[in-house]
């Protein structure tokens, strides 16, 4: 009922129960009973899980006064029975509704490693309303929530960093946002290295193919053509690419004012290739028409 608890009636009376694969979730969950009620008894059981991981299971279950607290937490409903909603009257401060989306993180929250290949941080509860109230919930925080329906309960989740980031400032994890952000930290500088190298090598590589079309365009011009009816400046052009083959138009500009005592500026250099590719494409046209 509400997050993971269970409501159950047996000869010995009403239970209330709360089961985790955490001890100390479930240690957490009993100093709490302790110190928000005097007259209280309480049990944990513990069992193996069943499933392929098969680890203990703790279930604590509270025998006394469960009718005080299932009325103060607003796990029944008078109509429906089991609360389908949230209360709104244990929701009137803000330090309640901090504790309240702590106490729903805590009994079935989770939060995938930030090294993994997305970010996200997901409740699960049985009832569909449950889920758009937790959604509204968040959103009073300014988080942005979302809800799906998966295997017969629903998931609100939460993929923003940012959000998730001030998800666990908001319910005072504080040593798990420390985590989580220096995670984040890591992993965003290593994406921001990534593009930054994947920018200089597609550039490299532009540059690269740049230079190989220029130097074939030259070599079909010295072949086909007359060289000596170049003019100067594509000469100038020739001789800076043959000389320096794979360095770029901004490399072959610095180098021009040692070769020539002049700067010849990257755009002068691009014209004159674009004019050095025409002449080698009219110079093959007239070959293959002679």
């Amino acid at each position: 009922m509400a997050v993971n608890g269970q409501l159950s009636l047996s000869s010995e009376g009403m239970r209330l129960q709360f089961q985790t694969s955490n001890l100390a979730l479930a240690r957490h969950v009993i100093r709490s009973l302790k110190r928000l009620y005097d007259d209280i008894e309480v049990e944990v059981v513990t069992k193996k899980s069943v499933r392929l991981k098969k680890q203990n299971q703790y279930i604590t279950i509270l025998k006394r006064p469960v009718t005080k607290v299932v009325r103060e937490l607003g796990l029944m409903d008078e109509t429906t029975g089991y609360a389908q909603r949230i209360d709104d009257a244990i929701l009137n401060r803000e330090c309640c509704r901090r504790a309240y989306l702590r106490g729903a993180f805590l009994a079935s929250g989770s939060l995938n490693h930030p090294r993994s290949s997305s970010y996200h941080l997901e409740m699960t509860v049985d009832h569909a309303g449950f889920a758009d109230d937790l959604v509204e919930l968040l959103s009073s925080f300014s988080l942005t929530a979302k809800t799906i329906r998966r295997k017969q309960r629903s998931l609100v989740y939460i993929k923003d960093s940012e959000h998730i980031a001030d998800f666990l400032r908001l319910i005072g994890a504080n040593q798990a946002l420390l985590n989580f952000e220096d995670e984040r930290i890591k992993r965003d500088f290593v994406n921001s290295i990534t593009r930054v190298m994947n920018m200089e090598i597609a550039n490299q590589n532009k540059t690269f193919e740049a230079a190989e079309r220029q130097l074939k365009n030259i070599e079909i011009v010295e072949r086909l053509d007359d060289p000596e009816r170049l003019s100067e400046s594509l000469k100038e052009a020739i001789f800076l690419r043959k000389h320096y083959p794979d360095a770029s138009l901004s490399e072959l500009s610095e180098q021009s004012e040692r070769h020539f005592n002049k700067r010849i500026s990257k755009s002068a250099l691009n014209h004159r290739f674009r004019n050095l590719a025409q002449r080698a494409a009219e110079a093959l046209e007239a070959y293959y028409d002679a």
